[in-house]
């Protein structure tokens, strides 16, 4: 079992592109939602597929469990989707010594950019990069499960 640990922000501006590596293509979406509980289906680059099941609620770290899984399955899965097929291309991006994973979304939450830095490490505000917005860790909303079932939140 691992620990997720991450910190969430909306992004600013577009001064990250020209940090950001060519990004990897992601389509993913759910088969089973509950209260502080996803299981997801995530298909990277086409050619790649994983099972990821998440526990607990809108806070920093959760527990996650993530299994490779045959391509043809996941495909064969995405029938079962509940919600809307997210899709995305994630960048990584280097800051201080960290990685951050810049996701544009596309299709339904096209315009919605959210960079992820999964760290157990209390990074201040100041060390983080400018294009990192509002901060919207803990916010279940902006959680791709509540993305995938609700669209984008009116906040953002």
């Amino acid at each position: 079992m691992a620990k997720e640990i991450e910190r969430k922000f909306l992004v600013d501006g577009s001064g990250w592109r020209k940090q950001a590596d060519d990004g990897i293509t992601i389509s993913q979406f759910y088969v089973a939602t509950g209260e502080g509980r996803t299981v997801r289906i995530r298909i990277i680059d086409g050619t790649g597929a994983k099972l990821t099941l998440k526990f607990g609620g809108a806070v920093r770290e959760r527990d996650e469990f993530e299994y490779s899984i045959p391509l043809e399955d996941a495909q064969a899965m995405e029938r079962f989707a509940i919600g809307n097929v997210i899709e995305k291309t994630r960048h990584h991006i280097s800051h201080r010594g960290y990685v951050y994973e810049v996701d544009l979304f596309k299709r339904a939450l096209a315009g919605l950019v959210i960079a992820e830095l999964e760290t157990a490490d209390d990074v201040a505000d100041a060390d983080l990069p400018s294009w990192a917005g509002r901060e919207v860790t803990g916010e279940a909303a902006f959680y791709n499960a509540s993305l995938a079932m609700n669209g984008v939140p009116d906040a953002s």
